[in-house]
């Protein structure tokens, strides 16, 4: 009778564990949004109300992009329209939207000793970094900030590899504290930076414009690609974000009295 109750309950379990791996739905999103707390308070609101668990694999947005095409995850949330576009069109994400955005900001010392507050484009501000030696802090780690600065650089004319030009292959948190300490420069994401400012003395040396625009989307992986990956919940989870409900909680997130983001998701 022992023997036969304990095959019951061992068959019972196996019946359980498919529906409880079911319930978790992986993520691979950049940096940006686990640092600056926004995940913390939007998660934890879709949980509750859907019965799944996200699994957070907060990274650079290639190597996000990059657990996509491996079908590590279910779905990703990245900032780098680019690269985003070529996941899309190699047959790897399908349902691309647009859910918020927040901008880009080039910090450096209070003083400003290249002068960047009196440039009138990303452009110009980069090249006077460039031009005057002092350090520039790179995340070197093709996130999306990694990939934006690039772009910048090109479309200065310049190749960073001038002296003070330091790449150290880190996230946005790793690489703010070292511009602190090194009292350089740097690109930030402004949620990043304001979720870090009373760790550091550095101020925004320059923003604004198109150029320094940062958008992000979330991305469903092809079920055509990995069938058995956990489709209905990638779903449900996307659904949920650009809803009434998690828009709203996009635009009230605020870290020191600050709104982080800007809900962008229309039909």
């Amino acid at each position: 009778m022992k023997s036969l109750l304990g095959l019951v309950v061992a068959a019972s379990m196996l019946t359980v564990l498919p529906a409880q791996s079911a319930e978790v739905i992986k993520l691979a999103t950049t940096t940006s949004t686990e640092n600056s707390g926004l995940l913390k308070e939007l998660l934890p609101k879709f949980e509750s109300e859907s019965g799944y668990k996200v699994q957070v694999i907060a990274t650079g947005t290639g190597k996000a992009l990059k657990l996509g095409e491996q079908g590590d995850v279910d779905l990703v949330m990245t900032h780098a329209p680019s690269a985003e576009a070529k996941f899309v069109a190699d047959g790897f994400g399908v349902e691309p939207r647009g859910i918020m955005e927040n901008d880009f900001v080039v910090l450096g010392p209070k003083n400003d000793p290249a002068k960047l507050r009196e440039s009138k484009t990303a452009e110009e501000a980069f090249a006077k970094i460039a031009k005057s030696g002092l350090p520039f802090v790179s995340r070197g780690d093709n996130s999306g900030t990694h990939i934006k600065e690039l772009e910048v650089w090109k479309a200065a004319g310049v190749t960073p590899d001038f002296k003070g030009y330091t790449s150290v292959g880190q996230g946005m948190g790793k690489t703010l504290l070292m511009a602190n300490e090194l009292q350089g420069y740097t690109l930030s994401d402004r949620g990043t930076f304001v979720a870090y400012k009373t760790k550091l003395d550095l101020g925004v040396d320059f923003d604004g414009g198109k150029t320094l625009a940062n958008p992000y989307q979330v991305i469903l992986i092809n079920p055509a690609k990995y069938p058995d990956l956990n489709h209905k919940g990638a779903k449900a989870f996307s659904d949920w974000l650009i809803s009434k409900e998690g828009q709203a909680m996009i635009n009230n997130f605020k870290v020191e009295g600050e709104q982080l983001f800007k809900a962008t998701y229309s039909e």
